[in-house]
Parts: C-alpha cells; sequence; structure tokens
C-alpha cells in the first residue's frame, strides 16, 4: 500500500486539487439554498427554495460544475492509473482500490440516512415530510453510481485514450449526440438515460486530455476554445434543444454538459497557473487538502445534515421566512455559516471511514477481475435502487445491502483455489471501527 500512496502523492496538482475543492464546495452551497422550510397554512412545508425563482436558469450557467467535476476526476483518474500500473499494479487492483476508497463512506453514510428516515417514520413525522427527506437525500446519490462506473473504466478508456484519442472522443461523441437525437425525435425522455454513460464518460475523456498535454498551449486558442463552447451552447439553448437551466439538463444528462465541460475546461486551464500560486498559499493549501481527502464523506452527508438542519427549523414553530422573500434572502449568510460549520463537523466526526486506512483493509487490496466487475455491478444497482425508490426504508435497506456486498467484493482474501470470497464480516469490522 505504502507504493500506492507514493504513486498517488507524486501525481498530485494544486490547481485540480483547489478546483476539485472550490466545486465540492459551490454543490453543498448550492444544495444548502435549495432548502425551504416554513410554516404553511396546512402545517410544515418542506420545499426547493429555488424553485421558481427568476434567476435560476442564469445562476445555474455558474453553479452547475458537474462536467468540470468528471473533467479533474479523469485528469486525476489518468494519472493515478498510469503512476500505477508502471509500479505494476493491475487493472482490477485499481478498481478495486478505488471502489474501497468511494464505497466505504458510502455504507456508513447510506446506512445513517435509512436510520434517519426509520426514525421519523417511528416518532410519526407526516409521511410526505420523510417521503420529501428521503427524495432529497437521493438525489445527489446519483454521483456515487457514475463516478463508481466511470471509474472502473478508466483502465480500459485510457487505455483506448493511448492508442487512438481523437478516434475515442469522437466515437462516445457520436454516440452521445445520438441519444440526443433519438430522444427528441421520439419524445421518449428514458432514452437519455443512455447518456449517463456516454456523456460522463466523453467528460472524463475531457480529463484525460489534460492530464496528456493535448490542451492547445496558446491562451489565445483556449480563449477561443472557451468562446466556441459557450457560444454553441447558448445557440443551442435559445433554438431548444437544451434547457437555458443546466440543472435541468442534468436529469437526463445531455450534450449541453458536454459543451459546458469543454467550455469549463479550457477557462480551468487558463487560470491553472494562477490557481497553482493560490494553491501554495499555506492556510488555501489545507484547507483543499483537508475537503479533499474527505470529498466523498463530505458529498455523501451534507444532505443529510442540510434535512436534519431544515427539520430543527421545523421544531421552532411560526417565524421562519417564505422562500425567495426578503427576509429569506438577508438570513441566507447566517443560514450557510450554519450549514458550512455542521457539515465540517459531521465530515470530521465521521471522515475516517474515508481517510483512515485500516490494515486488515490494506492486506485484503488484491482483487481479481471478477471481484472487480461484480463491485461495480452491485454498487450501481445499489444506487439505482436508492433512486428509483427515493430512499424509503425498505428501498433504502436492501439498496444499502447491495452497496454494501459491492464494498466485500474489494475487501476480501481468495480461498485456498484463487477464487474471490466476500467477506461480509470484515466491512461490518471497518465501519465499525
Amino acid at each position: 500500500m505504502r507504493s500506492e500512496q507514493t504513486a498517488l502523492s507524486r501525481t498530485r496538482d494544486g490547481a485540480v486539487d483547489l478546483a476539485r475543492a472550490w466545486c465540492l464546495t459551490l454543490v453543498v452551497v448550492l444544495h444548502a439554498l435549495m432548502v425551504g422550510v416554513w410554516i404553511g397554512t396546512d402545517g410544515p412545508v418542506l420545499q426547493n427554495a429555488l424553485e421558481g425563482w427568476a434567476g435560476f436558469a442564469p445562476f445555474t450557467w455558474l453553479v452547475q460544475i458537474m462536467p468540470l467535476f468528471f473533467v479533474l476526476g479523469g485528469f486525476s483518474a489518468f494519472t493515478q492509473w498510469t503512476a500505477l500500473r508502471d509500479r505494476g499494479t493491475t487493472a482490477s487492483e485499481y478498481v478495486g482500490m478505488r471502489m474501497r476508497r468511494l464505497l466505504r463512506p458510502a455504507v456508513a453514510a447510506i446506512g445513517a440516512m435509512v436510520v434517519v428516515l426509520a426514525v421519523l417514520s417511528i416518532l410519526h413525522v407526516p409521511a410526505d415530510i420523510v417521503t420529501v427527506a428521503g427524495f432529497r437525500l437521493s438525489q445527489p446519490l446519483w454521483f456515487l453510481g457514475m463516478y463508481a462506473l466511470t471509474t472502473s473504466l478508466v483502465p480500459l478508456m485510457v487505455s483506448m485514450h493511448r492508442r487512438a484519442p481523437i478516434t475515442t472522443v469522437c466515437a462516445v461523441a457520436l454516440a452521445a449526440v445520438g441519444v440526443d437525437i433519438a430522444r427528441a425525435s421520439t419524445g421518449v425522455a428514458a432514452v437519455g438515460y443512455l447518456n449517463l454513460g456516454f456523456v460522463w464518460l466523453l467528460v472524463q475523456q475531457l480529463g484525460f486530455w489534460l492530464a496528456d498535454g493535448r490542451m492547445p498551449r496558446s491562451r489565445m486558442r483556449l480563449w477561443m476554445l472557451a468562446a466556441g463552447a459557450f457560444g454553441s451552447l447558448a445557440i443551442l439553448c435559445s433554438t431548444g434543444a437544451y434547457s437555458f437551466d443546466l440543472l435541468a439538463d442534468l436529469n437526463p444528462p445531455c450534450g449541453a454538459l458536454v459543451l459546458l465541460g469543454v467550455g469549463q475546461l479550457a477557462l480551468f486551464d487558463l487560470a491553472r497557473p494562477t490557481l497553482r500560486s493560490l494553491h501554495a498559499v499555506r492556510i488555501v493549501n489545507r484547507v483543499s487538502t483537508w475537503i479533499n481527502a474527505r470529498a466523498m464523506t463530505i458529498y455523501l452527508w451534507h444532505m443529510l445534515v442540510l434535512v436534519l438542519l431544515a427539520g430543527t427549523l421545523l421544531l421552532t414553530g411560526d417565524g421562519l421566512p417564505v422562500p425567495l422573500d426578503a427576509a429569506w434572502w438577508t438570513t441566507r449568510p447566517i443560514w450557510l455559516a450554519c450549514v458550512t460549520a455542521a457539515v465540517a463537523l459531521v465530515t470530521r466526526a465521521v471522515g475516517r471511514w474515508e481517510v483512515k486506512q485500516t490494515p486488515a483493509l490494506n492486506a485484503e487490496r488484491s482483487t481479481g477481475p471478477l471481484a472487480a466487475s461484480m463491485s461495480t455491478v452491485l454498487a450501481t444497482s445499489g444506487v439505482v435502487i436508492l433512486l428509483a425508490t427515493g430512499i424509503t426504508v425498505v428501498g433504502g435497506v436492501v439498496g444499502l445491502a447491495s452497496i454494501a456486498a459491492a464494498l466485500a467484493m474489494v475487501t476480501r482474501r481468495p480461498d485456498a483455489n484463487g477464487i474471490p470470497v466476500p467477506r461480509l464480516s470484515s466491512v461490518a469490522a471497518s465501519a465499525a471501527e
């Protein structure tokens, strides 16, 4: 494991680390602003506070950073996998290592979500409030499923990139465009969900180009690339091909996110020297490092923190400002400060599941192709179950069991015949430490 850690430490880029920390911060801020709780004429109300805000669509052009997230993830995946492969790590061992890092905090966070929803039901909280809470908790989990899937394909996609970078990007882009055309021509929205694979694999592939030094070296060309991407996106949105609300373009994902990703990639590359200098400032470096070391913990736990804070506000009774009125906007800085403090405290308490690697877990890091494949299938299946049910208690338990089994597949020793044997006890032990 020490060689793996050494390899990873040599692939860090201060600009990438700082941008990833900033992207994650924006996600938390956006979700915090969406929390709308107040007491209506019929009782407690829990809703999306920004729904109906006239400025929301332009706002999404600033806060829709998921494409950049996947670009930066592609950069990190390319450099990490390349370094580990050169040291003898197999593709399945790499996938196993990444799955352990992703799924350990996921098992803890989803388990906590299920417990909270069960407690709310036991306390006879109105069913509609519990349903909304479960739905809100489930929404960000799509990222876990897609990140697990795209991560499992990193060795294959890097190999394709090295052999034929232009052909690979064009092939995936054509598939993504084909899905958009099929969706528009048939009117079947479900067809668009095929782009959960094509769009995010394509955007991840852009990160490979960044890591491989294939981006334009001229700043003028980068500015032209950014202008072309954002200009094309604006034109397509104005024709109705895509929505000006870039969060709406996320479900299902479409070509708008690819164009956004290209523009964000160009702007990031332009800002890269400045970001590196900023990352060298001690306090910025420490904050960025702390966030990145606990990125999945922050992402997976922040919605639960928001739901619990919203519930606490509802318990205070009358006097809560109605979303989007003057009093609501005035109190947002205080609300964001409270959210930041609460998320930081919870992350510090539970972040060890992501940061700390137990000796037993490290000793079991050898992962075979079958175990890596089964782990990927189980993890994505578990997320699909959670999204489909909106994390009801029953759906949450089933989805959690699938994700726990996915973690077990990469937390095991082979038996005497070399066949992967899941060790659920080791998962329970690591989660209980």
